[in-house]
């Protein structure tokens, strides 16, 4: 174990150690939610999850590395959206504190669900959002 991976250990954050390939492959991947998540405004998660799930991480890994990499690419889009003038800043704060306790409370149920049992339920809001947004007027 190195420094790096006991000091992680020690502070409680997951590692993940991709070799020279698997880095290109997430920056690709990372390149498609970006543009998803920019486009969409669902932050990417929606794709990065299942995706993360799909090669081995379980639910919770896959939740909190998802937001990991969502910070960066949110960031980046209230950026270029902002230059659009797209971004009300006074509602996106007031939802953004709201968002901080959802946030808590969110992290700690999901500290109890099994990755089999979280994949139906994150399954059942997809399709419940896709019938939603395909059957609105």
């Amino acid at each position: 174990m190195t420094n790096g991976d006991s000091l992680a250990k020690l502070l409680g954050i997951m590692t993940f150690n991709p070799t020279y390939s698997n880095s290109i492959l997430f920056i690709m991947a990372g390149i498609i939610v970006g543009i998803a998540a920019s486009f969409t405004g669902l932050g990417g998660g929606f794709i990065m999850v299942p995706l993360l799930i799909f090669i081995g991480f379980s639910a919770q890994e896959a939740v909190g590395t998802s937001f990991a990499a969502i910070l960066v690419i949110s960031l980046s889009a209230v950026f270029a959206h902002s230059k659009f003038q797209h971004v009300d800043f006074k509602v996106g704060a007031l939802l953004g504190l709201g968002g901080i306790l959802g946030a808590q409370v969110g992290a700690r149920l999901l500290q109890n669900v099994s990755t089999g049992t979280f994949k139906k339920i994150f399954a059942v809001v997809l399709l419940l959002l896709a019938a939603k947004i395909f059957f609105q007027k």
